[in-house]
């Protein structure tokens, strides 16, 4: 028996997605006698003249029966002699296209549907274009309603052309065409006798056999830490579910972003002690000695995973709000949720024609290329190389509503920009940037002004929208051991915080926040709490050094993207 099979049905409104579904489950016998009856007596009271109508076994809202459309997403685990599956029956208008997006992203295969008498649609290629962004491989072009056409191979023939057309744009790993009749049966689960021409097998034998055995380098361990388990004090256990290759008791492997060495005490898989895990199973894993690992954490044989602030990534928008370039979201990538703000949009895509499109703003249900910066560095990969490192969901952190899904598609590999830069001595922050309140939806926005870093001898902006600075102050980085030193707006020096003398000016923070520092005992005290600051502590240092209101202020706006 094969394994088990996660798929989708996708396609534009009323292409027969759930009537094909529904019609397996009923030709297979995979029905309770009481459901059989229940859907022919609903059958007689519908639309179909007394007929059969096998949609109804997928579309349970009462909704979706007054409309005739699906709206939520349906799941359904069936069985057959040679293959389990679980199957999400997805809605096809593109109001609930978040919808459709949710199924495609637990999905190994895709059975997009095709209307034969209208064929290849945008909202056809728009789900084929999602599908593909999610990272599904295997494709199954069913083109429906061939009943209607005359069961025509020409018809078939000339749609047939336009969906290679289209595979061959997004690249798609593997595709299957077949024709079928989703009311009539027609190459569901028996081959057609109204369709000689065709001799490729039905959709439900396609979808018993086809192999879908993930192609990524197995070689490769790593596992995100979704929990660290302290059940005593004697036990430390690191629990989470590999995502790929293989890992043994005595096997050494990095903590990432710790960076540190460790080797494999025990593994448990549930609460069974085994010798060796491999992906796909959840465990627990002990190791040898103490390391700096929590949630969010990843556990690897590859101690060269990426590790950044910036990535570019593809995103697919879902909020009916449009995309805000320096509005701050939650990123949540892996098991791990960080702040994240969207820096820059660097083209939208045409679902119809993949066409790169120049943009200052995306809209709901639109596809975009943008560069995302995290507020701290964390190991994420291109979707590509590993996919559970490489896609993300952002969420909005007013409504908690998702606001967009997506994928990496390029890591920076500089790492992180330096605000502040001479020869060794880097530094971050955003002291230049503007702060933005929008009124309407109660969100603060942080918008770069400009992306550049500033050297010796550089002029910097003293005033802007929402800061104004005195042309002379020191800028102090404790966290880069850094100072800057500001003397009529220039730059003249950037130095080690070990070689930094006071002398009277003003002294600000990285962010511009002014630092309540008025004679050397207060630099003094500060840098000794500094020294000795812990995570418990450190939001009390921070509010009993800064200050915001005193060169800085926030402007009310509401649009952000135009800034």
């Amino acid at each position: 028996m094969n394994g088990l099979l996660k798929f989708i049905t996708c396609g534009s409104v009323d292409d027969g997605k759930s009537t094909l579904i529904g019609h397996i489950l009923y030709d297979s016998k995979l029905l309770y006698a009481d459901q059989e009856k229940a859907l022919i007596l609903d059958s007689k009271v519908g639309s179909r003249g007394g007929e059969i109508d096998y949609s109804l076994l997928l579309d349970g809202l009462m909704a979706e029966r007054e409309q005739g459309i699906t709206i939520d997403v349906a799941y359904r685990y069936f069985t057959t002699d040679h293959r389990s599956f679980i199957v999400a029956d997805t809605p096809g208008h593109e109001e609930y296209t978040r919808n459709m997006a949710v199924g495609a992203s637990f999905a190994q295969l895709a059975v997009v549907m095709v209307d034969a008498k209208q064929g290849v649609l945008v909202q056809t290629r728009r789900h084929a274009r999602i599908c593909a962004l999610m990272g599904i491989r295997y494709f199954v072009f069913a083109v429906n309603k061939m009943d209607l056409v005359d069961y025509s191979e020409e018809r078939f023939k000339a749609i047939e052309k336009d969906i290679k057309e289209l595979a061959e744009s997004l690249g798609l790993y593997s595709v299957k065409i077949i024709p079928v009749s989703a009311t009539e049966g027609d190459n569901v689960t028996v081959e057609s006798d109204n369709m000689p021409w065709y001799q490729g097998g039905t959709l439900l034998n396609y979808l018993e056999t086809v192999d879908i055995s993930e192609q990524e380098n197995s070689s490769v361990f790593y596992m995100p830490v979704q929990r660290v388990c302290r059940p005593n004090h004697e036990f430390r256990g690191f629990q989470g579910q590999i995502e790929s290759g293989k890992i043994k008791v005595g096997e050494t492997i990095t903590t990432l972003p710790s960076d540190e060495k460790a080797t494999i005490k025990s593994i448990l898989n549930g609460d069974t002690e085994v010798q060796e895990a491999e992906a796909g199973q959840a465990v627990t894993i002990q190791l040898d000695r103490e390391v700096d690992v929590s949630r969010g954490c990843v556990l690897t044989n590859d101690e060269d995973l990426p590790y950044t602030k910036n990535v570019t990534t593809t995103l697919l928008w879902m909020d009916d709000e449009p995309l805000s370039l320096g509005k701050e979201y939650l990123v949540k990538l892996g098991t791990k949720k960080i702040p994240g703000i969207l820096k820059s949009i660097e083209y939208k895509i045409d679902v119809n024609s993949g066409e790169h499109i120049p943009a200052d703003h995306v809209e709901k249900n639109e596809i975009a290329v943008c560069h995302l910066e995290f507020s701290e560095k964390l190991v994420v990969d291109k979707f590509k190389t590993n996919k559970t490192l490489g896609e993300l969901i952002l969420i909005d952190r007013i409504s908690h509503a998702t606001s967009a899904c997506g994928v990496v598609e390029d890591v920076s590999e500089d790492g992180e920009v330096p605000y502040f830069q001479k020869d060794d001595i880097k530094t971050g922050g955003y002291i230049f940037e503007e702060f933005y309140f929008n009124l309407e939806n109660a969100f603060l926005s942080k918008v770069n002004t400009q992306d550049k870093t500033y050297h010796v001898g550089d002029t910097v902006p003293i005033e802007g929208d929402s800061f104004k600075y005195p042309d002379y102050f020191d800028i102090l980085a404790a966290d880069s051991d850094a100072v800057i030193l500001i003397r009529n707006r220039v730059i003249e020096d950037i130095i080690l915080l070990s070689d930094y003398q006071y002398t009277g000016l003003p002294v600000l923070d990285e962010r511009g926040f002014a630092l309540r520092i008025r004679v050397k005992a207060d630099l003094d005290n500060y840098l000794y709490e500094y020294k000795n600051l812990d995570k418990e502590n450190h939001l009390e240092f921070f509010n009993k050094w800064s200050k915001f209101e005193t060169y800085r202020r926030i402007i009310c706006t509401d649009n952000f993207w135009m800034i």
